[in-house]
């Protein structure tokens, strides 16, 4: 089993996790989720360009905390009884939500269910990253705002709005006629999967959740395993640069702790399926399991031993039995 990197099958299950929470965090989020709330949405649908026999098909824009317009793809099944189950889907670091007849949008369309896929601001799609931050932000989100949090306003952090992004479009989702709000499910991959536990943590209505081999989570694991490379490589970045002597690297992973998806964990109500893979050194499993050992809800945990930060086998099979008991 190819776990020399990390901590031993064994060992997962008890690992409690190494980045600090900071005392304020409940406040935060709860600041947080009010300035979302009191956010006029202005939502717009935009008839797309793809066009399908069984569902309709729109471009979606609502505006999210700080005024940036947020895009997602949303697909309604043109024959289900309303009100329906809808799938909430969050993609990988720096990409966009994938074209309409990719992956397993329209196959949860032909099933009956609505559903939406959202652009990360700032990122690959067609949302708008609106935030001022001092500093640096280079090669990526998790310091964006970093420099601004160091000083006292950790809500300059780029991944507050985008995990308040995450709550908004859900809370969206079930407030539309068409869809049954006790039925909605969550699910992504990678920063996908990170931003499925942050959303269903910031919903805990949500209903069921499928994260896959989240990022953004134990960030001082990260580091103290020298893996702060590949999807993490901006936290080694940002330490050469800006920091070389490590004087600062306390409040550093304390900051980051507003945005360290193991201290939202404990909030999740729905039921959650877990996939990973053992030999991933993008996500390390004990980063992983350093937020899946804190969820209190139902939960299961499929472990590919053999497997990285890749596709996994039957991984849209098993999302789809999972989703379509909803």
């Amino acid at each position: 089993m190819p776990l020399t990197f990390d901590l031993s099958i064994d060992k997962l299950p008890g690992y409690a996790g190494r980045n600090p929470k900071p005392a304020d965090f409940d406040k935060f989020w709860a600041t947080g989720l009010a300035e979302m709330a009191a956010v006029t949405p202005d939502v717009e649908l935009v008839p797309a360009e793809f066009e399908c026999s069984f569902a309709d098909c729109f471009h979606l824009y609502f505006t999210g905390v700080g005024g940036a317009r947020i895009h997602a793809k949303y697909v309604r099944p043109k024959d289900a009884p309303n009100p329906h189950p809808a799938i909430v889907q969050f993609h990988g670091y720096a990409d966009r939500i994938g074209d309409w007849a990719a992956g397993p949008m329209l196959a949860f369309a032909a099933q009956g269910f609505s559903y939406i896929g959202m652009d990360c601001r700032g990122q690959g799609g067609l949302s708008e990253d609106r935030g001022i931050v001092r500093g640096n932000t280079l090669r990526g989100h998790i310091v964006r705002g970093l420099e601004d949090a160091l000083q006292g306003a950790p809500e300059k952090l780029l991944f507050r709005n985008i995990f308040l992004d995450t709550a908004q479009i859900t809370r969206l989702v079930m407030g539309m006629d068409e869809v049954d709000a006790d039925r909605v499910g969550v699910w992504g991959g990678s920063q996908g999967g990170g931003l499925t536990v942050a959303c269903s943590a910031l919903v805990p209505e949500v209903a069921k959740l499928a994260p896959v081999f989240p990022f953004l989570s134990d960030y001082r694991r990260v580091w103290e395993m020298d893996q702060a490379k590949n999807a993490y490589l901006e936290l080694s970045e940002w330490f050469r640069r800006f920091d070389p002597l490590h004087q600062r690297e306390a409040e550093v992973f304390s900051a980051l702790g507003y945005i360290d998806i193991q201290h939202l964990a404990e909030r999740v109500r729905g039921e959650v399926l877990w996939r990973i893979g053992l030999a991933d050194q993008v996500c390390p499993p004990s980063t992983q399991y350093a937020a899946y050992n804190k969820l209190t809800a139902a939960k299961k945990m499929v472990t590919y031993p053999d497997y990285a930060h890749e596709k996994l086998p039957m991984e849209m099979d098993q999302l789809f039995a999972f989703m379509a008991a909803l």
